[in-house]
């Protein structure tokens, strides 16, 4: 039972589009930078450890506070949360844009991944409390497809933007990577009116204390993993990395005991071992993790070589993808009718298409270079695009179907915390792979076996598919 300040709280169709606003601002902004990337180094001279940390600085308070930000709207009232987190993410965006060296901008950057963290955990969390049925198969699926386009469109928005540089008689030439965090702003200005008259209130019924013991571990789980992946490489492998790979482990092992603990014990731990046992969860986040990896990975990779091994400029490739985009989303609206028909046997299908787009993709990579254009990549990424449009929305539903209401932020923040963590894994392991075989094998060969190394986590996806349960509520 789920206490809400209107007794029946609905999420309308304005409520909606708000939420899932919500949600593309933070994926989005994961992946702008990529194309920016070049212009702020030139800009603010920052050198590749200082840029490694504007992105992963962003990525690590995002993936370490979503499920603490989840628990805090369970407590505290999740339209409370959304509202505060989206006023914090534009304030936090304009401090990124307006930054005048790059020290400044990382800082921006973390705080812009602490407000993300306290905003989207909401998002999922308020479908699950102020829908049902129909609608709510409806409206898991409209996120599925907002995630999955908002990590598309970010950067096809930044190279645009880049290019453009709106604001060039302010700015000069810093103004195209200026533009990239300034055009959050005016977003973030419409959400909050739209979210203070459409989105309704809804907490948890049982709210619990915030579990601090269980907060710091989770926080030095995915520190000790996460910092030394992302910024090993550009900082030349020193010793506090490899101390700290050794030392996740530990950190990991204790989290669990401890969470553990306080379940027995009958206390609210930050992630219940308890909703980890529901077949749904489990089996879904296990498909989550090795498709998140990969396709964070690739986005990565795939701005770097067309930028820097192509010689495109930021505009043409943003738009290189533009095909994966729309793909995607015509995958995402068939996806719910084809759930109906044939069950969850649509992400077996989803994971077959996507590796033949990317082993299409690979060959004409091989084949092509360096005479690649937007005609010779289409084949590829479309198909990539529409076999991922048909695994993530449902991916995202199983997951979440069988989590209780009153532990809907919760299970919304463990998702997430997930998604987000295997993208940063992602950009961290694939990326450090293929900036590793630049320097002996080109560009080329390197961006070639980056993809087939993506290929193996999309046949691995395929596989766990056929664990799935054959129906999703």
């Amino acid at each position: 039972m789920v206490r809400h300040d209107h007794p029946t709280p609905v999420l309308g169709s304005l409520g909606l589009f708000t939420v899932l606003l919500g949600a593309a601002l933070p994926l989005i902004d994961f992946f702008i930078v990529n194309v920016a990337l070049p212009t702020i180094d030139k800009d603010l001279a920052a050198g590749p450890a200082l840029l490694e940390l504007v992105v992963a600085g962003y990525g690590l308070a995002y993936a370490v506070l979503l499920v603490l930000g989840g628990r805090l709207g369970d407590m505290a009232g999740r339209r409370r949360l959304f509202l505060t987190g989206m006023a914090a993410f534009g304030l936090t965006s304009l401090a990124c844009g307006l930054a005048p060296d790059a020290w400044t901008l990382v800082g921006a950057r973390v705080a812009q991944g602490a407000s993300a963290a306290l905003m989207l955990p909401q998002v999922l969390a308020t479908i699950q409390a102020a829908t049902a049925g129909h609608r709510r198969a409806r409206a898991m699926s409209l996120y599925g497809a907002t995630a999955g386009l908002s990590m598309v469109a970010g950067q096809i928005v930044g190279g645009v933007l880049v290019a453009a540089a709106p604001l060039s008689s302010v700015f000069g030439e810093s103004a195209g990577w200026r533009s990239v965090f300034l055009v959050n702003v005016p977003v973030v200005a419409v959400g909050l009116v739209l979210a203070a008259r459409a989105v309704p209130e809804t907490r948890s019924d049982r709210p619990a204390p915030v579990d601090v013991p269980g907060t710091l571990l989770l926080a030095a789980s995915l520190m000790t993993l996460l910092a030394p992946l992302t910024e090993g490489r550009a900082a030349g492998w020193p010793a506090w990395t490899w101390i700290s790979l050794a030392l996740f482990p530990f950190a990991a092992f204790a989290f669990y005991r401890v969470e553990q603990r306080a379940d027995r014990r009958g206390q609210i731990p930050l992630i219940p071992p308890s909703l980890l046992r529901l077949d749904s969860l489990r089996r879904g986040l296990a498909l989550v993790l090795p498709f998140s990896l990969g396709f964070g990975g690739f986005m990565f990779v795939i701005a770097v070589s067309l930028q820097q091994g192509l010689q495109m400029g930021p505009a043409a490739a943003g738009l290189s993808l533009a095909p994966m985009a729309a793909a995607f989303f015509v995958a995402s609206l068939a996806g719910p009718r084809l759930v109906r028909r044939f069950g969850t046997r649509v992400v077996t299908a989803g994971g077959l298409i996507q590796g033949v787009g990317v082993a299409v993709l690979a060959l004409t990579v091989w084949r092509g270079w360096p005479d690649l254009g937007l005609l010779q990549l289409l084949p590829g990424v479309a198909l990539a695009g529409f076999g991922q449009g048909l695994q993530l929305p449902v991916l995202f539903r199983i997951v979440l179907s069988d989590v209780p209401t009153e532990r809907a932020g919760v299970g919304g923040g463990v998702m997430t915390t997930t998604q987000q963590a295997a993208l940063a894994l992602g950009v961290a392991t694939l990326g450090t792979l293929f900036l590793a075989l630049v320097p002996g094998s080109g560009m080329r060969d390197a961006l070639a076996v980056t993809l087939l190394v993506q290929l193996a986590a999309v046949a691995l996806t395929v596989l766990l598919s056929l664990r799935l349960p054959r129906t999703v509520a």
